[in-house]
């Protein structure tokens, strides 16, 4: 079962870098679409792991 969902995760992930690169080549309006909320997806991981790393060595000074 995990290895199912997992499988969906991976699957998603090759094809919102494949709607990135065909939007900057100019691709339909739902390419770009899909596109963005890739970038934006992306945009929220980094963000979570930079909030992550600076809990981290925050509650490391004591």
């Amino acid at each position: 079962m995990i290895v199912l969902v997992l499988l969906g995760i991976l699957v998603l992930t090759v094809g919102g870098c494949v709607c990135v690169v065909w939007a900057a080549r100019g691709g339909p309006r739902w390419v770009r679409g899909v596109a963005t909320a890739t970038l934006a997806a992306g945009e929220l991981v980094r963000h979570s792991q930079k909030d992550r790393r600076r809990s981290h060595t925050s509650s490391g000074d004591g």
